[in-house]
């Protein structure tokens, strides 16, 4: 028969890695055993106790269901977005200011563009008004324009 060996019961030479062995302190008084002493109480952690902590927390908790949960960047990879940013924005701004400085020949097309449009909002209106002048009025007019025909061609003749 082999015997095996076996630690002694002493408690100061027990294996430090047996898993049966607590971490924490046993008391030496047994619970119920001494009314006399004062049973410790737990503390109230006053942060989360607040009201503001216990809306954030619900609220993270809340996000983290819908999958918003904040996410943690490394600190590289914030400075990069930023600087991509800033560069997008520079060059916004640049596209901006190309658009801005325009060449002479630029600015003469946009002048005359300009002038063909107002001939034409001028022609509209002129348009309109003889649609809307009544009749009689026109008439006048086609009569004063065959009468100075006429009055040019007996000068000519």
């Amino acid at each position: 028969m082999a015997t095996m060996f076996r630690y002694p019961v002493f408690p100061h030479l027990q294996d430090p890695c047996d898993p049966g062995r607590s971490v924490m302190a046993e008391p030496d008084y047994l619970e119920g055993d001494c009314d006399e002493l004062i049973q410790p109480k737990k503390l109230i952690n006053p942060v989360k106790s607040s009201r503001n902590h216990q809306d954030l927390h619900r609220e993270l908790i809340m996000n983290q269901k819908r999958g918003l949960a904040p996410q943690n960047k490394p600190e590289l990879q914030k400075v990069l977005e930023k600087r991509k940013r800033e560069q997008v924005i520079k060059a916004q701004k640049e596209e901006q200011e190309a658009h801005k400085k325009r060449s002479d020949l630029e600015i003469e097309l946009m002048k005359r563009q300009q002038k063909l449009e107002q001939l034409e909002l001028e022609q509209q209106k002129s348009q309109e008004e003889q649609e809307n002048t009544p009749e009689f009025v026109k008439m006048k007019g086609n009569l004063r324009r065959t009468k100075q025909e006429a009055g040019g061609e007996e000068q000519a003749t």
